[in-house]
């Protein structure tokens, strides 16, 4: 492994934290505001990176995905990972079922609004003759629409089981039983490659989609 190789990895991985950290800040600040405190007492509610980070989630797989892409270009900048699970009391939210989805989609919201961010952000770089922001900006905004869809796959722990749930009634019992065997599913999932095809259409025709609104294409 060359130190261009690591260089990249150590890049992808430090766009990433900060990526990870607002989207589960959005969790937060969307149940705080949704009338559930739980997450806001906790210390939640911030931007501190620290305050989000999980072992498995935030650090082991983002790093492995980082350097499995080394060997396949098709993936570079696809880390996928999550950060803690924020806290919600779906007792505290003025309306259960419909807040507790609110809460859900912000994650994936805030990272698909980045994204957005970080098109605008590589045009500038364009308009400046500043290679190196052209390139952090759209490895930033992949990465992040990344993250965006990847945390909508219907699976526990990951946000779209939270609205899967909530779209067919399921019980959170019954969904606290699903979730004990998450994490394993998700490794399956990912694993697939037909998952990881449809993922990687999804993320590049979407950041096509966005370079086109800024006349990058």
């Amino acid at each position: 492994m060359s130190q261009s190789d690591i260089y990249n990895v150590l890049l992808g991985y430090l766009i990433f934290v900060p990526l990870i950290t607002l989207h589960e800040w959005a969790h937060a600040w969307v149940a705080w505001k949704c009338g559930d405190n739980t997450a806001y007492d906790e210390g939640r509610v911030t931007i501190n990176p620290i305050a989000h980070m999980e072992f498995v989630g935030t650090v082991v797989l983002p790093l492995m995905a980082s350097f499995i892409a080394l060997s396949n270009p098709a993936l570079a900048g696809f880390i996928i990972g999550w950060g803690r699970p924020v806290p919600v009391n779906i007792s505290n939210l003025r309306r259960p079922r419909i807040d507790d989805t609110l809460v859900t989609i912000a994650g994936p919201t805030m990272n698909f609004i980045l994204a957005f961010a970080l098109v605008a952000m590589a045009k500038a770089g364009v308009l400046a003759g500043l290679d190196g922001m052209v390139e952090v900006g759209i490895r930033s905004a992949i990465m992040s629409l990344a993250l965006c869809f990847f945390n909508l796959i219907p699976i526990p722990p990951l946000d779209g089981s939270h609205i899967l749930k909530n779209l067919i009634g399921m019980s959170q019992e019954t969904y606290m039983r699903f979730y004990q065997f998450g994490f394993i599913a998700v490794l399956v999932v990912i694993n697939i490659p037909g998952v990881r095809s449809a993922l990687s259409f999804v993320i590049f025709n979407t950041l096509g989609l966005m370079a086109s609104v800024f006349g990058l294409r």
